[in-house]
């Protein structure tokens, strides 16, 4: 009792000195106005994050949405620019090419970039890692109160690994995919879980539910899920999406398009825009930017497929607690009856 009150007065401590120094001018404004950007810029790609993974299979994409566009836009400029060293402000939130001051310059690389991305990326990865918590702490909670009242998907594995024991090929692969992330997570322990979490795996929800209801100890599953997350996997995709938007892909890509039958050309003239436009922002200032052309036909299609995901998702949260307060409100009474 004594320790966690001694740790929300040094927190409520730490939180007012800092309020003070951002309210009191003085010399030190530079550092706290730097320290507030990296603080907000780091939350915002946890929230992000924590939006992709939580819901139970209905998280917002937010990679293809927002972290995938970022990297990719940073990784054009690069080699536009060939400098990472973007001038911040405005970098990150607009990207404009550095004014050179050496004739030397070394060529761009792979590398650079993964180093530029490096911040945002490992948030993104820490958020999604927090996102897969709900459904572990639900599932622990039940086992430890010795209830029934287990996440619906759980029962019907169990029920379903039953079947699958007396004839496996009434189940759909996709419940013999779930059984065996159960398997490998209840076997293996913590190299399990941080497989489960290195790669894509749209099937880890159960594996944060059977960690839960299996008792395994928070940092046994939290620290296996944060390093398969926001490091092993997040270079993975991180490394993708720079090879995928490198100066000769992009290219490449733009070119195949134009050979496609029939409607090779009309596709290909929107993307051709699209990357010119692009790299001229990166030399331009916000007079000039001003007076560019009109948002591309590219762009226009991004953002409303970025509101519909957005809508989507807020419908999808809104359906899946209205049918778990549906089975709350209707399977117990039945139980009673039994």
């Amino acid at each position: 009792m004594w320790s966690h009150r001694l740790t929300v007065l040094i927190a409520v401590s730490v939180l007012a000195i800092l309020l003070g120094f951002e309210r009191v001018d003085g010399p030190h404004q530079p550092a706290v106005k730097l320290i507030k950007a990296n603080f907000t810029w780091c939350f915002y790609w946890i929230i992000l994050g924590i939006l992709s993974s939580v819901g139970l299979g209905t998280g917002l994409h937010t990679f293809l949405l927002y972290l995938g566009p970022h990297i990719a836009s940073v990784t054009l400029a690069a080699f536009e620019c060939n400098s990472v060293e973007f001038p911040s402000p405005p970098y990150p939130t607009e990207i404009i090419c550095p004014i050179e001051t050496t004739s030397v310059q070394e060529p761009m690389t792979m590398w650079k970039i993964v180093s530029k991305v490096r911040l945002e990326s490992f948030m993104w990865g820490l958020g999604t890692a927090l996102g897969e918590l709900p459904p572990y702490f639900m599932a622990r909670a039940a086992r430890l109160s010795g209830t029934n009242d287990l996440d619906a998907e759980l029962v019907e594995l169990k029920e379903l690994k039953e079947l699958a024991e007396k004839d496996s090929s009434q189940v759909p692969w996709t419940v013999r995919c779930k059984i065996q992330v159960e398997k490998v997570v209840e076997k293996v322990g913590f190299p399990g879980i941080l497989l489960m979490a290195s790669i894509p795996n749209p099937l880890f929800d159960l594996a944060g539910i059977t960690c839960g209801y299996l008792l395994v100890p928070f940092w046994q599953f939290f620290g296996a899920t944060a390093i398969g997350k926001a490091v092993v996997k997040m270079h993975i995709q991180k490394i993708f999406v720079i090879m995928s938007f490198s100066e000769h892909h992009a290219e490449r890509f733009v070119s195949f398009i134009g050979t496609l039958p029939f409607i090779g050309a009309k596709l290909q003239a929107p993307f051709q825009e699209f990357f010119v436009n692009e790299k001229q922002k990166l030399h331009m200032g916000n007079a000039e930017k001003a007076g560019l052309a009109k948002q591309s036909w590219l762009s226009w299609v991004f953002d409303k497929l970025v509101l519909t995901m957005v809508l989507y998702f807020v419908v999808s949260i809104v359906n899946s607690m209205a049918q778990s307060c549906y089975r709350r409100t209707h399977e117990k009474p039945k139980k009673k009856i039994k």
